[in-house]
């Protein structure tokens, strides 16, 4: 019989053999420790190189030949850019000016050129393009521009400066009843009405953007003939003041300038001659109508 010793140092060894065999099939190895014993860790397990990325952002092809998955990128857009406006709403510059003279030479434009484009000259415009067969949008880009300028000549002073009032529009429903100064920053004129009916009408001017006219349904609250700004210190003849210190007066400055300058808010008057007769026919009450 084999000694006790023997026994248990067989028993040992195949234990040990066990175990080294259960640790390689689980994939493991035996490290180096600090403390000189091993340690059991995981092994580097096989795989296939992954796919590099390039800067856009695309899968490149592995070196196994394996295909990208990236998604392609979206074609560009098909649609033309859009035409540069050269004038739009709300512009007031001297080419708006000579752009409205050449519409009234071909019969778009039926009043004086203001400098103002608004919705009267946005709808000549549209009427011009629909004319030549071009997109109707109302503001002018350089093809509709350039075929206006081949259809017409360079505008003469008096053209571009008429000294005809200028035309009204169609008068706010306010203006309708009653005794109204209805004055129109659209077509920058003002209309003496007594009960609906036009009795005159003079060119105006308005406010700058800084020192707006102010806009609404007002009433004449005092008259002077003779009057100068107690804040500009400049001359208002023919005041007739409606809304807190805001007054329909002549200005000597619109008659040499015109729509070259502005006022501080007073809606100015150029015709001296025609102001002074509305100012006798105006009472203290009547009602004043600033619109577009």
């Amino acid at each position: 019989m084999k000694s006790s010793s023997v026994i248990r140092r067989a028993v040992v060894r195949r234990a040990v053999l066990v175990a080294t065999a259960v640790a390689l099939a689980a994939g493991c190895t035996a490290q180096a420790g600090g403390t000189g014993r091993g340690t059991v860790g995981p092994a580097p397990t096989s795989a296939a190189p992954a796919p590099t990325q390039s800067a856009t952002g695309d899968d490149k092809p592995s070196s196994s030949g394996t295909p990208s998955t990236g998604t392609p990128s979206a074609s560009a857009s098909t649609e033309p850019p859009k035409a540069k406006a050269l004038m739009d709403d709300g512009d007031e510059n001297t080419q708006v000016r000579e752009l409205q003279a050449r519409l009234r030479q071909v019969g778009y434009f039926d009043r004086a050129p203001t400098g103002f484009y608004g919705t009267m000259t946005a709808g000549a415009v549209k009427a011009f393009q629909k004319k030549r067969g071009l997109p109707q949008t109302g503001t002018v880009d350089e093809t509709t521009w350039q075929k206006l300028k081949a259809m017409t000549h360079e505008p003469t002073a008096d053209e571009l400066r008429p000294a005809t009032t200028n035309k009204l529009d169609a008068p706010d429903p306010r203006c309708l009843t009653g005794r109204v100064l209805c004055i129109s920053k659209e077509s920058r004129t003002l209309a003496w009405m007594i009960d609906g009916k036009v009795v005159s009408s003079l060119d105006v001017r308005f406010g700058s953007e800084n020192t707006p006219t102010r806009e609404g349904e007002f009433k004449v609250e005092w008259k002077a003939r003779e009057w100068t700004s107690t804040i500009y210190h400049t001359p208002m003849p023919y005041a007739m003041f409606f809304s807190r210190g805001q007054a329909v007066h002549y200005s000597a400055d619109f008659a040499a300038r015109g729509y070259a300058g502005a006022s501080h808010g007073c809606v100015n008057v150029r015709d001296k001659g025609k102001l002074a007769v509305l100012f006798d026919q105006v009472k203290v009450g009547d009602k004043v109508v600033v619109h577009w």
